[in-house]
């Protein structure tokens, strides 16, 4: 456990991806299976989940979205993934991978590029899903599964597309990363040298 400019990190258990928790807001809820270590967590850190009001996802696969069910909080998501969510699609959701379903579910905020949560600026990241998202406030990158750090990026195999992908790569590289807060694995600093690794890769890539 620990903070980035008081961002709680809550590293991922098992499917789940990571948590992040800044001011009344978490960005993605990992499967929703390990619900108890992640309020445990944010406890641990200071804070409570009575002071969040807002869940940010960084896209509509199931690894992120599924603890949104457990919590009574409002959901927003961009407009190109919300749909998947609204009416239960369970292929594009992925659930069935992970052996799990979910019901139909509203998104109360349709985010669009240029949308700003507190400090963060959505960044329409398209390539791993049509409507994937990174917060960026100038120095940190929450990047959802987009980038990861050591020059991963997500993969595109799954309702994505690696031009899209290398395009939003290209983009986060010419950005001014310190810390990259990524969809799985670890944060880490100096997050601009791990952002242009991965889009030295993805542009080798087939």
């Amino acid at each position: 456990m620990r903070k980035i400019n008081d961002i709680i990190i809550i590293d991922g258990m098992g499917y789940d991806s990571n948590v992040y928790v800044f001011e009344d807001v978490i960005v993605d809820t990992g499967t929703g299976q390990n619900m108890d270590y992640i309020l445990k967590s944010i406890k641990e850190a200071g804070s409570s989940i009575d002071d969040l009001s807002l869940i940010v996802n960084t896209h509509h696969h199931y690894d992120h979205i599924g603890g949104n069910q457990y919590l009574d909080l409002e959901v927003a998501m961009h407009t190109r993934d919300a749909h998947a969510l609204e009416e239960g699609d369970q292929e594009a959701l992925l659930t069935t991978m992970f052996g799990k379903s979910m019901e139909k579910m509203k998104v109360d905020h349709k985010l669009e590029e240029g949308d700003k949560i507190h400090d963060f600026e959505v960044l329409l990241t398209p390539g791993h899903t049509s409507g994937s998202i990174c917060l960026y406030d100038g120095e940190t990158l929450i990047s959802g599964d987009t980038v990861f750090s050591g020059g991963g990026f997500g993969r595109v195999d799954l309702g994505g597309d690696m031009g899209e992908m290398r395009k939003s790569l290209e983009r986060l590289s010419k950005l001014d990363i310190k810390y990259l807060l990524p969809g799985h694995g670890p944060a880490v600093d100096d997050g601009s040298r791990h952002v242009r690794m991965a889009h030295e890769i993805a542009t080798g890539y087939y």
